[in-house]
């Protein structure tokens, strides 16, 4: 795959320079460059940071953009590079070497405007991978040994080389190898980006400021616990003065409505920290303040601290936050697991873990996207290993009540020394973990949402590399817990982890969950899952070529690039493909082999959530799950609730419906009939209904029970299941709850073997426990064909649709209609309205049963609403969702 000349790329497109505006405390992100592979552009700096310097060939490129993105965003390669395995083909070197092992340049142009005389411009670099030299105006500010690392924040002051009007600003990046730097990697989850992510991907800000300048404003709450009704704040900001003669600084300000003043005598180049607390401003003790939850526990409100620095009566600097009021701690529990509690009340971390883009691409509204499938699952934790996000991101979970378990990553030189015979770190390398340490907590600390951060993933840090981590984070004011590592490990500093990390990450039985070892519910699990996620038809359509098509369905030894494209343990999906063909019997297609994936995924993510549900409030407790993992970097079979593509499938509404605030739930261990509240309300009055149904549709067993009350963040047991005789071989549960005036709570669905999963658990392994015997569901390939009724209106709210969709099995079917999905197109034969977030979806009923479902996506268009129905025995219907009045939002 060649790179191509577009005529985008190759125009002499001399962009309007950044217009740096504001003045005192404004910062301006550079938000277009050119680059150029330094092998083609072989000037050097001082020459291609000179005005008039003529980019001829160069490309445009957005200010966050990796040199991959840069390429992509040009439509530099003829093919799409997420389909089959044409990503493989970036890689080969052209006749002129490879892409990717010369550094590469990246150039901008900024203005100041004349009221700009005066004040001191600075270049913010807030991360490079892997490193850069810096030019302004043809003179060299800084090298790679200045400028290195996906995470550090540095800040040059570059103001005797600028001028009024047109500067230019130029940055060698030099290649990165994970391996060798403190950059960002890649294991199995996806390729390796040809680049390596390769550019400014946290991007580069010029900031301008007077004498004295502010930085890492930092708001620290305190709760006299369990009172909540109370509340201290400590304010600290750093006042720098960046002149050579000294000055007195007045900072002024607000948090929380509460004014801040306070002067300070700064000599030249003095930094001194300013701290404000309530026994220097009584304001800091709050009454009756508005308390931050996580999501499914309470509101989630945000505070604002506003600051200036005035020398001379003339503003010198700004600087703000937005905080939180909230409490986090967390305890090991008798068993030596990690509890986390907020504002005094113990949270059950249910979760899964993150992939940004592969190519690192700054998509602000994808991100939103993203975070309102976190909340539509019904999730209250995202894990970050490594690939950690901009402010945006932590922005977004504040708001939204979503906690962030952030950490470093594994597998590559984040990791090197902690490993036997590892490479160890040497004086740069250390001097890049503080840098990035103190970076990443000056941007966390603020933040309600993050709950901790693992200085260790896979390995805890070796102790001299744990100590400084340690010891950076306690520096930075760091109140939060520090965990040594995922895995069952410590360090001096940290104490135990009460991490486990005992796999599975390829095929198990639902019944796994509910063991007493390994993965199974307790404890707290920081990733894991059953592996293979198959997306649905029309994704794999546009990922895989035919070949590969045929080969997934056919041939279980088949090697997948969209499964691991390293060759990795994970390249082939036999252990889901062997279990798939055993208990729901050999695929036939490949439609046939996704009907059933569908079914497996559900079935099997479901159990995963509920398992460490039916625990939280064990003898034994589980305390916390992460689902490995949220999403992915590219279209992948592995390890996503939802897919590259954001179209849910089986796994998302598996753990949507295992996430429900109030939920009933199978245990598939004991028989149990459970019933979770996540909330912090007790539940009272509630109804359920139990019913277990052979193949045919008829009730073998029905329980009625009423007046049920559950406390808040408890859960409860209803019955268990006695034996029943003359079940089918296949059989089902159903399970409803009910308000007490009738209103559907929860309703839960289960398709059930008489013939057990066996687990041979003493051949386990890090990544699977085998399976010596496998559950028959055979037979619901012999249920007949279901009558489904479909009635659907869309109306508009804001600036999205609203379909609702009513969903009816005739009491004259003939069947179960098992496992209906309902996708909306945009008009007829259009594209899937996506992202899109339902209430529920992939559901089963019973002749004469229905169910309303919701669903809101963006508004687009004049193409109205198609609504499309499938399902295991349902044929395929299409209505049209009629369209009502606009409802005011």
């Amino acid at each position: 795959m060649a790179i191509s000349a577009t005529p985008m790329a190759l125009a002499e497109k001399a962009n309007a320079p950044v217009q740096v505006t504001g003045g005192a405390g404004s910062t301006t992100a550079i938000s277009q460059w050119h680059i150029q592979d330094s092998a083609k552009a072989q000037q050097d700096g001082a020459e291609i940071s000179s005005a008039g310097f003529a980019m001829k060939e160069w490309y445009p490129v957005s200010g966050r953009a990796t040199v991959m993105a840069g390429l992509l965003e040009n439509g530099a390669f003829k093919n799409d590079v997420f389909y089959s395995d044409n990503l493989r083909a970036v890689q080969v070197p052209e006749a002129s070497g490879n892409l990717f092992v010369t550094p590469w340049w990246y150039r901008a142009q900024f203005t100041l405007s004349k009221s700009a005389t005066g004040l001191h411009t600075l270049v913010r670099t807030n991360g490079i991978i892997a490193s850069a030299d810096l030019w302004v105006n043809g003179h060299q500010v800084a090298d790679h040994s200045d400028i290195a690392g996906a995470y550090p924040v540095h800040e040059l002051d570059v103001t005797r080389w600028v001028h009024a009007g047109a500067n230019v600003l130029a940055m060698r990046v030099h290649p990165a190898d994970p391996r060798k730097s403190l950059s960002i990697g890649w294991v199995d989850w996806n390729p390796t980006p040809p680049d390596n992510n390769m550019g400014p991907w946290r991007g580069v800000d010029i900031v301008q400021t007077g004498p004295v300048a502010l930085n890492f404003p930092q708001v620290e709450s305190t709760l006299p616990l369990p009172d909540l009704s109370r509340a201290t704040l400590a304010v600290t900001v750093t006042a720098r003065n960046v002149d050579t003669v000294a000055h007195d600084a007045t900072i002024t300000g607000t948090v929380a409505g509460a004014p801040l003043q306070q002067t300070v005598h700064l000599a030249p180049g003095q930094t001194q920290v300013v701290s404000f607390s309530p026994d220097t401003t009584p304001g800091l003790a709050l009454d009756h303040p508005k308390i931050w939850w996580p999501v499914g526990m309470g509101d989630h409100p945000l505070y604002q601290l506003e600051m200036t620095a005035t020398v001379d009566g003339a503003p010198s600097d700004r600087a703000n936050a937005t905080f939180g009021i909230r409490s986090v701690s967390s305890s090991l529990t008798r068993q030596g697991y990690r509890q986390f509690f907020i504002n005094g009340k113990p949270v059950l971390i249910r979760g899964a873990g993150w992939a940004p883009d592969m190519f690192l691409r700054d998509d602000p509204a994808r991100m939103e996207a993203e975070i309102s499938y976190v909340l539509n699952l019904g999730l209250n934790t995202i894990r970050s290993e490594g690939k950690l996000e901009n402010q945006h991101f932590y922005d977004l979970a504040d708001r939204n009540g979503i906690l962030i378990l952030a950490g470093w990553e594994c597998c590559d030189k984040w990791e090197s020394a902690a490993k036997t015979g590892g490479e160890p770190w040497n004086d740069a390398d250390m001097k890049v973990a503080e840098d990035s340490m103190a970076s990443e907590a000056r941007l966390l600390r603020n933040h309600p949402s993050v709950i901790g951060f693992l200085i260790g993933s896979d390995n805890a840090p070796p102790p001299a590399i744990a100590k400084m981590y340690v010891d950076t984070l306690r520096a930075a004011h760091w109140t939060l817990p520090i965990i040594a590592a995922a895995v069952p490990q410590g360090t001096a500093e940290t104490g135990p982890s009460g991490m486990k990390m005992a796999g599975p990450y390829d095929w198990i039985p639902p019944a796994y969950w509910y063991a007493d070892k390994l993965g199974g519910a307790f404890g707290f699990d920081s990733e894991v899952s059953a592996g293979a996620d198959i997306p649905r038809m029309e994704d794999l359509q546009r990922m895989l070529s035919p070949q590969e098509q045929e080969a997934l369905w056919k041939y279980p030894e088949a090697r997948q690039y969209h499964a691991s494209a390293d060759w990795s343990t994970f390249a082939v999906l036999t252990p889901f493909d062997k279990a798939l063909a055993q208990r729901y019997g050999a695929p036939t297609s490949l439609a046939d082999y996704v009907a059933k994936a569908q079914l497996d995924n559900y079935d099997n993510v479901r159990a995963q959530f509920e398992a460490f549900n039916a625990r939280m409030d064990a003898a034994k407790p589980a305390t916390g799950v992460i689902y490995w993992m949220l999403n992915n970097a590219w279209p992948s079979l592995h390890w996503h609730l939802y897919d590259y593509y954001m179209n849910p499938a089986g796994a998302y509404f598996g753990a949507k419906k295992a996430n429900e605030p109030v939920h009933i739930q199978y245990s598939y261990d004991s028989k149990d009939i459970v019933v979770v509240n996540h909330t912090l309300d007790d539940a009272h009055g509630l109804q359920a209904a139990i019913r277990v149904r052979n193949l045919d549709g008829s009730v073998r067993y029905e329980k009625h029970l009423p007046g049920i009350d559950v406390a808040g963040n408890h859960t409860r047991q209803l019955a268990a299941l006695p034996a029943i005789a003359g079940l089918s071989s296949t059989y089902f549960v159903e399970l409803d709850l009910a308000s007490s005036d009738g209103k559907p709570v929860s309703r839960n669905v289960y398709w059930l073997s008489t013939r057990t999963d066996v687990i041979d658990w003493a051949k386990s392994n890090w990544y699977l426990t085998p399976v010596t015997q496998y559950g028959d569901l055979t037979a619901l390939k012999s249920l007949p064909a279901a009558t489904s009724e479909i009635h659907a209106t869309t109306r508009r709210e804001g600036s999205d649709d609203i379909t609702t969709v009513t969903l009816s099995v005739p009491s004259t079917s003939k069947a179960v209609a098992l496992f209906q999905h309902v996708s909306i197109r945009r008009g007829a034969h259009g594209d899937l309205a996506l992202p899109i977030r339902w209430n529920d979806n992939d559901v089963t009923l019973w002749p004469g049963e229905s169910m309303v479902l919701t669903a809101r996506y963006a508004s687009k268009g004049t193409a109205g609403a198609v609504v499309e129905v499938s399902g295991w025995n349902v044929p395929t219907q299409s209505v049209s969702a009629t369209a009502t009045q606009e409802t005011k939002h």
